[in-house]
């Protein structure tokens, strides 16, 4: 991968970028994606956020090395502390767990003034951000999920506005855990996952039922029994 030829799932993350609008993107690793948006013209200034020296060291060369440092800044910090509020207009922040993504904005609440989208690509539990989106009243109004060399995607595209508007409240709980776009369009990727999904909840419930009957292997059984039973809706 470079800022020429991005991966299917950064290339993805840049399509739902806003032309003409400044970003953030938040543990930018090699800078690779403000890299690519701004090199093609479509985005005037990018900040590129890393808090471990490494990767920061890797994002300063990279954008030096395409002379670039006019108009990416590459700032050491954690997570949305490298911004002042009203600094862009769009997040990115992909490749991490989704609990990690909900925590970064949950504690970065003030420099989300003025952002007018977030774009999110959790490695696991997109329904953390779901749920967080939520409760801050930003709207899901887009949802895409891609495999990649073995590995699945989702990527989470939300705005200011209608948190509630995208769900079906009477699905509310399966949409949350599988997404309320991705549920309705039930592609090879999202089915490939979920199934993967079922088969290690009925693995862990085979231990469980062989475990001693407490009341905590109890309740752990019965949230992979409702899991399995939503799943099991959806994918039918």
């Amino acid at each position: 991968m470079n800022i020429d030829k991005l991966s299917q799932r950064l290339q993805s993350v840049a399509g739902y970028i806003p032309e003409g609008s400044s970003i953030a993107d938040i543990g930018s690793d090699h800078a690779y994606l403000p890299c690519h948006v701004v090199k093609k013209g479509r985005v005037p200034f990018a900040i590129a956020g890393e808090v471990v020296e490494g990767p920061f060291q890797s994002a300063k060369k990279q954008v030096e090395s395409e002379e670039l440092t006019n108009q990416i800044d590459v700032r050491k910090g954690d997570g949305l502390a490298v911004l002042s509020p009203g600094e862009v207009d769009c997040i990115t922040i992909a490749g991490m767990g989704g609990a990690l993504i909900a925590s970064i904005l949950e504690q970065g609440l003030d420099k989300l003034e003025g952002v007018t989208r977030l774009i999110l690509q959790p490695n696991l539990s997109a329904q953390s951000i779901r749920v967080w989106l939520i409760d801050h009243e930003w709207q899901l109004i887009a949802e895409e999920i891609l495999e990649e060399d073995g590995k699945i995607y989702e990527i989470l595209v939300a705005e200011k506005g209608e948190p509630h508007r995208p769900y079906n409240q009477e699905k509310i709980h399966s949409e949350l855990l599988m997404g309320p776009f991705l549920s309705s369009k039930k592609t090879e990727p999202f089915v490939k996952k979920w199934k993967s999904e079922m088969k290690n909840w009925m693995r862990i419930l085979s231990k469980l039922e062989q475990a001693a009957d407490t009341e905590d292997n109890r309740q752990k059984k019965e949230e992979l029994q409702n899991k399995l039973r939503m799943v099991e809706e959806v994918l039918d």
